[in-house]
């Protein structure tokens, strides 16, 4: 196996390792709807909430859980078969792949083992509160985050150097 493909496994494995520990901790510590917060305020910025998703971020699409497995499943596999082109020296591709392909499995297993995803992440306070996520959530906005600076590497190192039209004349 090539060493982009070591890489992106266990940076994939990682993520789902943390995701679903995560996540098993979470649903037999609280009951569903059950908050915890680890730091003291009125208005807490970061909780621990223990809700699910039937849909996808920020709850659009509700119940359409099996349309969701077929997506993650396809864009498992486009992530496997991209992977097979990356070359050695493009580890940053092959981290922001392991993300993506961590965060995709991680909820892919809620969905086919409890038909939603479990999230629990509550960051922000009254009217800067987002959404509420899951570590597989974050890895995935993360592997895309990393995935454009990548890709945005990869241009700029193979972009050519522009030549100067008019050289400055030499004293020879």
């Amino acid at each position: 196996m090539k060493k982009t493909s070591w890489i992106i496994l266990i940076v994939a494995a990682l993520v789902v390792a943390l995701d679903q520990g995560s996540k098993y901790l979470v649903t037999h510590n609280l009951p569903v709807g059950g908050v915890w917060s680890p730091f003291s305020g009125s208005t807490p910025f970061f909780q621990i909430v223990y809700t699910y998703n039937t849909g996808v971020t920020f709850g659009l699409f509700k119940d359409l859980g099996p349309v969701f497995i077929f997506i993650a499943l396809a864009i498992v596999a486009a992530l496997i078969l991209y992977a097979r082109r990356l070359r050695r020296d493009q580890w940053l591709m092959c981290v922001a792949l392991g993300l993506l392909l961590g965060g995709a499995i991680g909820n892919l297993i809620d969905r086919i083992r409890l038909g939603h995803v479990i999230d629990f992440i509550d960051v922000g306070a009254g009217p800067a509160r987002w959404y509420t996520s899951n570590l597989a959530d974050v890895s995935l906005v993360l592997g895309v985050i990393l995935l454009g600076v990548a890709m945005l590497r990869e241009e700029l190192r193979h972009k050519p150097t522009p030549k100067p039209d008019n050289p400055a004349p030499s004293d020879g």
